[in-house]
């Protein structure tokens, strides 16, 4: 009886340790594929601005929100990515420029705060696309594929962002490229932020992707080209 006390005790302590060696390797793949993802993953579909040239032709840049102060300026964030967006539509690369933001609120709009910005730098409204329901990475790229029917795209945002931009077109069938918008040093308290917000946005995206399927606010279609002239009903 004792024997099989002592071997069943020895087999709980294997199970134990052969549970603990999976967690820890499911750990590290998930650790390996993060950092992989991050840093080397996209390296050749980003481009830097001395690389323009280079950027392949696409008919839409995507230009992700990133907020504005309450005396109406932009962060230095959006600005830089808007200045990026108006630096491809200039040398050529894209036709159009989808801007895509948050206006859940009366007081919050962030495409027309883009939208303002891109008319005072010269960018013809008609060539200028907005976006009211972009309030992630998710719902921006998920809406440029079903609300603006694109499929070819040049997404303009910060290097710490575009590997995740880039991860969720790609799984949501678009075929994107990067174009780094980083224009000034940020603080290194803000970057160290945006890193790991975007380690753990990372694993939301993906759980978004493949586990729950997630839908954000959709509407009627409104396609870029040969649809409704600025999407301005869907404001």
């Amino acid at each position: 009886m004792e024997g099989c006390t002592i071997k069943a005790k020895a087999g709980v302590k294997t199970k134990l340790k052969w549970m603990a060696l999976a967690v820890l390797m499911g750990g590290t793949l998930c650790a390996v594929w993060t950092a992989w993802t991050l840093t080397a993953r996209y390296k050749r579909a980003m481009y830097m601005p001395a690389e323009i040239e280079r950027v392949p032709q696409k008919p839409v840049a995507v230009v992700f929100g990133a907020g504005y102060w309450p005396s109406g300026a932009l962060s230095m964030v959006l600005k830089d990515r808007l200045d990026a967006a108006i630096e491809l539509y200039r040398a050529g690369r894209v036709q159009k420029l989808l801007f895509s933001g948050d206006n859940r609120f009366v007081d919050y709009n962030e495409p027309a705060k883009m939208l303002e910005y891109a008319l005072t730098q010269g960018v013809p409204r008609e060539d200028i696309v907005l976006d009211y329901a972009g309030r992630r990475t998710y719902d921006t790229c998920y809406r440029a594929r079903d609300i603006f029917q694109v499929q070819d795209v040049v997404l303009v945002t910060q290097r710490y962002h575009l590997p995740r931009a880039l991860n969720t077109c790609h799984a949501l069938g678009l075929n994107a490229v990067g174009y780094v918008a980083d224009r000034q040093p940020y603080p290194r308290r803000d970057l160290a932020w945006y890193w790991t917000r975007e380690t753990v946005a990372l694993w939301r995206a993906w759980w978004d992707i493949y586990i729950v399927r997630a839908q954000p606010v959709l509407g009627e279609p409104l396609p870029i080209f040969g649809g409704v002239k600025g999407n301005e009903k869907e404001k």
